[in-house]
């Protein structure tokens, strides 16, 4: 992290940049500092400087625009205004934590500021009702109270506690000072991470089931299959200190889906792993803001070759424009699940309806950085602030149908941040991937990467 003599944070070359020329048009550095960027702010930066502006502003989605309470994520909010309630998001918060690393290491927030929130968040979930180990997929920010997520998901949600793990590790990873504080820290993360009963959540079977309650039981019977975003949840189920799972549910479960394997190709670009053309692009990201794809193989694909592969399926699919869409092309392109005009879908090239997520492009700089910044600077010239607002970039719009969307999304924002920054530096992937669980379970279930050798010889 960049300091000054006496230990602070200072502005990144992102910010120097845009306070030198702000402030000879008429804008002081100070206040360049606490305002929000329009879109024509934006438009002709340098593409490094233009990356961490998209970056803080969106960050700004998990700090001012967290529950104030708890801290910790909302699931959404708007262009205006925050949601007039206290609903915050496991998975969401997750993201924002792994969010919270990048912006104290660029010098958005200090150290000490990060150490605070995070100890807030942790003073929600550590007391909390969890089933099995395992957080509700909502909860209430005030109380820590499940928020049914539906009628019968009123318990446990293994995948949204598996995002929510992935980012307090990677807090345990960072928060590494020999303090009284971040020694609390990693003890308390420590200590709620071994409480999670992966093991319980396969019923006995050779697969993880999503969901379990008091009061429904494993009723909903969601097991957990590939190809998706849901590799995750294996990696940390074997990795588990406390309670395991068998690395033979990952094979016989998650692996053994008629989608996972069986390499295809579409548009000439041939697909390791998934359903017919690749499905929404949440799936390369989700897992992957921790889990580092390059050179990341297993028995069943090279993982770095599946992110680019589906990426680029995906981008050719909004070129090629099959469905005559109004607005795609080679800068205007990303589907994947997010709010659409008629509530939300999980857009794909197999169900495309002509509405486009910024952060699939965003969130998928590392597997294609040309085609990602194309997108970016196409979304600012052409729609602005259109789809420019607080918390970045909004979550979907449709050129057809005249439709912007007013909301941000907690699972949308965080991995725009995450991503670009793992595209930048590598800093989560390299977070992530020293933590010993982490590598002991991968190398567990059959994995290779290039961190086990650096670790190894460090």
């Amino acid at each position: 992290m960049a300091k000054d003599k006496a230990g602070k944070n200072k502005p990144s070359k992102g910010d120097k940049k845009l306070a030198t020329e702000k402030a000879g048009k008429g804008t002081t550095k100070a206040e360049l500092a606490g305002r929000l960027y329009k879109a024509a702010d934006l438009i002709d930066l340098p593409d490094e400087e233009l990356l961490e502006a998209v970056q803080r502003q969106t960050f700004r989605f998990f700090w001012e625009g967290a529950e104030p309470a708890s801290g910790m994520a909302r699931d959404r909010t708007t262009r205006t205004v925050d949601t007039p309630n206290d609903l915050v998001a496991i998975g969401g918060t997750g993201f924002g934590i792994m969010a919270m690393m990048v912006a104290m290491e660029r010098g958005w927030i200090s150290r000490a500021e990060g150490l605070e929130r995070l100890t807030r968040i942790i003073d929600v979930i550590e007391p909390t009702t969890c089933f099995h180990g395992a957080y509700s997929h909502f909860m209430h920010g005030e109380t820590g109270k499940v928020w049914p997520f539906s009628r019968k998901d009123d318990g446990g949600d293994l995948i949204e506690t598996a995002f929510l793990f992935q980012g307090l590790l990677c807090a345990r990873e960072y928060f590494d000072a020999d303090t009284p504080a971040e020694i609390r820290l990693r003890q308390r993360i420590t200590g709620l991470w071994g409480e999670i009963e992966w093991n319980w959540y396969t019923q006995g079977r050779h697969a993880l089931y999503w969901h379990w309650s008091p009061n429904n039981g494993f009723v909903l019977d969601h097991d957990i299959h590939g190809w998706n975003e849901c590799l995750i949840a294996y990696v940390m189920a074997v990795s588990a200190p406390r309670y395991p799972i068998d690395p033979a549910a990952y094979h016989r479960g998650f692996a053994a889906s008629k989608d996972f394997g069986a390499p295809r190709s579409y548009y000439d670009i041939e697909l390791p792993l998934g359903p017919d053309r690749g499905g929404p692009l949440f799936w390369a990201h989700y897992s992957f803001l921790g889990l580092d794809p390059r050179g990341l193989k297993d028995r069943y694909a090279d993982y770095w070759q599946q992110n680019v592969a589906h990426t680029m399926i995906n981008h050719r699919h909004c070129v090629l424009n099959p469905h005559g869409h109004k607005g795609y092309g080679p800068d205007c392109w990303g589907l994947t699940a997010s709010d659409d005009p008629d509530g939300y879908a999980a857009h794909q090239p197999s169900e495309d309806n002509g509405v486009i997520s910024p952060t699939a492009a965003l969130s998928s700089f590392p597997y294609a950085p040309k085609e990602a910044m194309a997108a970016l600077r196409h979304f600012l010239a052409k729609h602005g602030d259109k789809v420019w607002g607080r918390f970045g970039f909004v979550d979907a719009f449709s050129e057809e149908r005249n439709w912007f969307a007013e909301t941000f999304l907690s699972i949308d924002q965080g991995p725009i941040v995450v991503m670009i920054e793992n595209y930048r530096t590598g800093l989560i992937w390299n977070l992530f991937m020293r933590i010993p669980e982490i590598q002991a379970g991968l190398r567990k279930l059959g994995f290779e990467s290039p961190h086990f050798k650096a670790d190894a010889g460090a």
